[in-house]
């Protein structure tokens, strides 16, 4: 969760500019940024296209004493309804390109579906698994995101960094302690810039059709055209499971999760893991129809599910 900041409103705007660059906005709107469409404004906000961008933007937040937070394609973020009082730093490096080696470089603002679709057009496979997953490229490394068995960090060759200094540098899978929807970025604050996807040749037309029936299962199970952030909480690790993990989803549906809904905030009637703002629903509804998700059950099994969905600001 990131905290909602206590800036002073006391700094100069040359100074702001300054540290920032021209393209510093105030009171950026950021529901129409994020999957839910909810949320308050962020009080100052950057969009960074380059490594160098990104690094101004980080040194001059560290140094006017401004918490920053990483806004990707904000698929997996709620934003409280009074928005976040420090900088915003949305990622927007672009460009992909492949690689000798059947690797593939791809800028952390790139949308994940279009480097699946990249790597298939390329008759390289290993991202089929992404087909459908809401997001950036960078926002995939940090959260280290899956589905159907596979992980992106375990495609990862390596990834350049600006660091909470400025500093620029390429690391390895290894440096990221790659887990379940986690990896160190989140607790390190450092920025994902690019990063080379290690894949291998396939034939294209089993890719094309791995890639068509994940999307077509999501069609089925998600949200197509919803606003919505995917699974809101983690599966919960269980060796005794086939695949290690014991999904939120069916306990949510056995504690009868999905007769559930606060104001036009509610559970979506085909997977019981997924909200969906299904009107005007605001973050506090969806947080709190989260919270009553949790509580059916921590009440019915006794397990206490864990957020998926980064929370930005006060709730």
């Amino acid at each position: 969760m990131v905290e909602q900041p206590s800036v002073s409103p006391d700094i100069p705007i040359a100074a702001l500019v300054a540290a920032f660059g021209p393209n510093l906005q105030f009171a950026r709107d950021l529901a129409p940024l994020t999957s839910f469409k909810t949320g308050g404004r962020a009080r100052y906000f950057v969009s960074a296209n380059t490594a160098g961008e990104i690094a101004r933007a980080v040194v001059g937040a560290g140094r006017l004493g401004i918490p920053f937070f990483l806004l990707g394609g904000g698929s997996n973020v709620l934003v409280s309804d009074e928005g976040f009082g420090g900088l915003v730093i949305k990622v927007d490096v672009r460009g992909m390109k492949l690689l000798p080696g059947h690797a593939i470089e791809s800028g952390a603002g790139e949308d994940l579906m279009t480097l699946v679709d990249f790597a298939t057009a390329n008759s390289l496979t290993g991202l089929e698994f992404a087909a459908g997953i809401w997001g950036s490229v960078g926002g995939a490394i940090c959260g280290n995101a899956g589905a159907f068995g596979g992980e992106i960090g375990s495609v990862v060759a390596e990834i350049t960094l600006v660091d909470r200094q400025g500093e620029i540098k390429t690391v390895t899978p290894e440096y990221c302690r790659f887990g379940y929807r986690d990896s160190l970025l989140k607790s390190t604050g450092e920025v994902v810039v690019t990063v080379r996807l290690r894949l291998e040749p396939g034939e294209p037309s089993a890719i094309r059709s791995r890639v068509d029936e994940i999307l077509n299962q999501r069609e089925i199970r998600h949200p197509v055209t919803g606003k919505s952030a995917g699974c809101f909480f983690k599966n919960i690790p269980d060796p005794s499971q086939p695949n290690g993990k014991l999904a939120a989803g069916k306990l949510l549906e056995e504690a009868g999760a999905k007769d559930l809904s606060v104001g036009d905030a509610r559970v979506f009637d085909l997977h019981a893991n997924i909200i969906v703002n299904d009107g005007e629903a605001t973050s506090k509804d969806i947080r709190a129809l989260a919270d009553k998700m949790k509580e059916s059950v921590s009440r019915k099994f006794g397990i206490e599910l864990q957020d998926e969905v980064i929370q930005v600001g006060e709730f």
